[in-house]
């Protein structure tokens, strides 16, 4: 049996890799299948951008604080790691969009910034008369250049017009993508808003109809929030997955420089920047796309790859006694319409839709910055930040006090753009990697999706593609 085992290496311990060596582990376990499974991580720590920071009582995210509850995928990965005890939901609350120096509740039935509820939506101050009257053509609009791939901006401005979209739309996605709506790929990032169009012509009807099951999603709770995280913070799936996997599975602290096909005896070699070598019979890539082009450096295909760009972002956690917070608004938080004078994207207001993330009478607020025409606000020193920030605040909230401590996270090129034709040019580079480079997957953020749900799905995904390769049974 040992001269039939397989040797599967696993590039990067960012949750897509962390899944995929889990899973390879899971089935060694429970399957007796003849693998070996290395992992390689550049970093000193295994998650990717998945960092909590627990002191003093406070459950501080550097990066994502929760995943959606409906995606099934993760949830399945948590049930499987036995930690459903583990979950918390958020608590529900009112949200808004800051416009013109106000602040407005998102008006109830928005689906990703879609409106599907009316009522609601012209009782909304976030859109003019006209605004509203533009937005209810899309009852009547004709469906329009549905073979193609276009941007999110120019499908929605042609549903519902330029208000809907700048003033709901575009500062909703952008706490997701971080983008550009008029460079952003609806295929890509909201393939619903093109499928409710195509099968119901009109977008709030079909987004309506498309939606309606959202309730029925996979919580096994009876709470109403959306999202999920851990009492101890979302390190706690990666702490739990990093016991599973097993310290003899894991190298941290090392760089792959480059692959090479090993053309006779079949596999690949994989060179590493400290010059050691590692030979495996199936490579699973974790990696971000800027990577690939020159650790495959022979494979042209992979040029485009270099053009793809990526937005760099930062959060900034602050600390207050409740009592500091003079204006107390009845929400979670808010997110702030592109043309607003803020330099701050959106702030969540932590110990609010979190309750168990900050001590009993302290406040806790999240805010983000970082967008793609004003990347080097990211790049300004701490202080700085913080009183940009704090500024920002002051406009809406009246805070009478310093923090008590500050948290600046910088996440540098950590959002990739899914620009328009984003799927096809994905696809066809995937399509030659598998002809000249059979036996690797590639997975991530980078390629089909940029949420924990999407990527825990691509990293369990890329498992199954190991064992068709290798014709074991895919069942797991």
């Amino acid at each position: 049996m040992a001269e039939n085992r397989k040797k599967i290496a696993v590039l990067g311990g960012g949750i897509t890799g962390l899944t995929a060596a889990y899973y390879l582990q899971y089935l060694i376990q429970h399957q007796n299948l003849p693998l070996d499974v290395i992992l390689l991580e550049k970093g000193r720590r295994l998650g990717g951008k998945i960092q909590t920071i627990r002191r003093d009582g406070y459950i501080v995210e550097r990066g994502p604080d929760s995943f959606l509850a409906r995606k099934k995928s993760a949830l399945r990965l948590v049930q499987d790691l036995g930690l459903e005890s583990e979950l918390v939901s958020n608590a529900t609350g009112k949200s808004y969009i800051i416009l013109n120096q106000q602040l407005h509740p998102v008006p109830k039935g928005s689906v990703m910034g879609i409106p599907t509820k009316l009522t609601p939506f012209f009782a909304s101050g976030l859109f003019s008369v006209t605004g509203k009257i533009r937005a209810l053509a899309d009852f009547v609009l004709p469906r329009r250049k549905m073979d193609n791939d276009q941007s999110i901006g120019d499908f929605v401005r042609y549903r519902l017009g330029e208000e809907v979209l700048e003033n709901l739309v575009e500062p909703l996605l952008f706490g997701v993508y971080a983008g550009d709506v008029d460079e952003l790929s609806v295929l890509s990032t909201q393939p619903q808003f093109f499928e409710a169009v195509r099968k119901h012509r009109s977008l709030i009807l079909g987004m309506k109809k498309e939606t309606s099951g959202f309730a029925a999603d996979s919580r096994p709770t009876q709470k109403k929030g959306a999202f999920f995280t851990f009492k101890n913070g979302l390190e706690t799936l990666v702490e739990a997955l990093e016991e599973k996997i097993g310290a003899d599975t894991v190298m941290k602290g090392v760089t792959v420089d480059t692959v090479e096909k090993n053309i006779n005896e079949g596999g690949y070699t994989i060179e590493l920047t400290n010059g050691s070598r590692i030979s495996a019979d199936y490579i699973i890539s974790g990696l971000p796309h800027f990577a690939l082009p020159h650790i495959f450096s022979k494979y042209p295909f992979f040029g485009p790859l270099q053009t793809v760009p990526s937005t760099s972002v930062a959060t900034v956690s602050m600390s207050f006694p409740e009592a500091a917070v003079k204006k107390d608004i009845d929400g979670t938080g808010f997110v702030v319409a592109r043309n607003s004078d803020y330099t701050i994207t959106a702030c969540t207001w932590t110990h609010k839709k979190w309750p168990h993330a900050a001590p009993h009478g302290k406040a806790l607020l999240r805010c983000y910055i970082g967008r793609t025409a004003e990347a080097a606000v990211v790049d300004l020193a701490d202080d700085r930040i913080q009183k940009i920030v704090l500024e920002d605040l002051g406009k809406i909230m009246e805070i009478a006090a310093e923090p008590e401590f500050t948290i600046v996270s910088r996440w540098k090129y950590a959002m990739p753009q899914y620009t328009v034709g984003h799927k096809d040019r994905i696809e066809k580079i995937l399509k030659q990697a598998k002809k000249e480079l059979p036996g690797i997957s590639f997975a991530g953020s980078s390629f089909h999706g940029i949420g924990l749900p999407d990527c825990i799905s691509q990293g369990r995904s890329a498992v199954v593609e190991m064992l068709r390769y290798f014709q074991y049974q895919e069942e797991f």
